[in-house]
């Protein structure tokens, strides 16, 4: 029976890949376990498949371009219990392949390799560029830690073991260099039991084309996938801070307190109102974008959430609006028939703004809740349980 196979992606490899399946092979060997090494091929043209055929490795053919793509493939076909995955310029050396297994047998489902000193690893001169090194990395890796709780150094370390049946209740999607970044979101959202491995990285050895990598363009689908799968960091967190601040100025402008000589007046009234109208919009897309994701299996259920829908039911939004809506007539009738006191004629408007911002402000808001309390309690009949 298989125990462990290891999966290496190819693109036109020959350079490198003969030493990377000899290397794996060896690893096998000494961590005294049955396995295979699987390639898998993105439609290499240079040898490649000839090579691997040749030492003995089981090819698949992907065909739909991408390093995720391959890597899906690759997987797909693994019969290990536990798959260890690695690129094949030979900057990982898979004669490491004991340490990812040890872990393994220790309980881990998923266990991330770390170049980075921060986890122990070590960066051989001239493996990594400077701003991959020093900048890229560690952020990444930093958010990942501060907005997904990922107990991990190196977010994208390449060379890494886990269980199949956990990358098969992860579901990934992502099909380009993300899918490595969206392995380990997925597992730590779900709470797998994740380990980290100090490794050493080695300078890329191959010379017949440059590192599929693209610095900016995967940096900003890195950035743009943590956003994606933070609803919280994305759009709660900002509508928390529009909504503080707006409060903040109703708390200054109502009573039209004086600073230092600056009178807080109606105009941060209004202000005020833009960031509340904002801010709670925010909040309200983070409901939305959550269940969304639960629905459609790409992140967890979330305990949060289940309370959220035992609370807001589309009744208690719907008084809520009501009552909202009336307050908010209430004040701007009061504004109204200040206006007419005075036979529509001119008004004290540093006055009467108080009012009418404030009734305005608060009606758009309470149809905002109106309309989203559809909206969540559609979305909430599609939620798993």
């Amino acid at each position: 029976m298989t125990e462990v196979s290891v999966v290496i992606p190819c693109l036109n490899e020959a350079d490198t890949l003969g030493e990377c399946i000899e290397r794996a092979q060896r690893g096998l060997a000494e961590a005294g376990v049955e396995g295979e090494v699987i390639v898998a091929d993105n439609g290499s043209q240079d040898g490649s498949i000839e090579i691997a055929e040749g030492l003995g490795a089981r090819v698949e053919h992907v065909s739909e371009r991408g390093y995720g793509s391959a890597l899906m493939g690759g997987i797909a076909a693994a019969r290990g219990e536990f798959v260890i995955m690695g690129d094949a310029d030979m900057s990982y050396d898979f004669l490491e392949v004991p340490r990812f297994v040890a872990r393994y047998r220790e309980g881990h489902e998923l266990v991330q390799g770390c170049r980075l000193p921060g986890g122990g690893g070590t960066v051989l001169p001239g493996a990594m560029p400077p701003l991959h090194r020093w900048v890229g990395n560690p952020l990444f890796s930093i958010l990942a830690r501060r907005m997904f709780r990922a107990p991990i150094h190196d977010v994208y370390c390449g060379l890494r073991g886990f269980r199949k049946d956990l990358y098969e209740r992860l579901d990934q999607r992502c099909t380009g260099m993300e899918f490595a970044v969206e392995m380990i979101v997925k597992s730590s959202l779900s709470g797998a039991r994740i380990a980290e491995v100090p490794i050493t990285l080695h300078p890329d050895k191959r010379v017949q084309h440059a590192p599929h990598l693209r610095t900016y363009r995967d940096g900003w689908r890195t950035l743009r996938f943590f956003l994606l799968y933070s609803p919280r960091w994305l759009f709660l967190y900002p509508g928390l801070a529009l909504i503080a601040l707006g409060l903040l100025g109703y708390a200054l402008a109502l009573p039209g307190v004086r600073i230092r000589g600056t009178n807080i007046d109606a105009h941060t009234l209004l202000v005020s109102s833009l960031a509340l109208l904002c801010g709670y919009q925010a909040c309200l897309v983070s409901v939305f974008a959550r269940t969304y994701a639960v629905n459609e299996g790409l992140t967890p259920a979330s305990p949060v959430l289940d309370r959220f829908y035992r609370f807001a039911n589309l009744e208690r939004g719907l008084v809520l609006s009501v009552v909202g809506l009336v307050l908010g007539f209430v004040l701007v009738a009061r504004a109204f028939l200040a206006w007419r006191a005075v036979d529509f004629g001119d008004l004290d408007y540093a006055r009467t703004m108080r009012w009418v911002i404030p009734g305005v402000t608060l009606f758009a808001l309470s149809f905002q809740t109106l309309l989203s309390s559809f909206f969540v309690s559609l979305l909430g009949m599609g939620r798993r349980r």
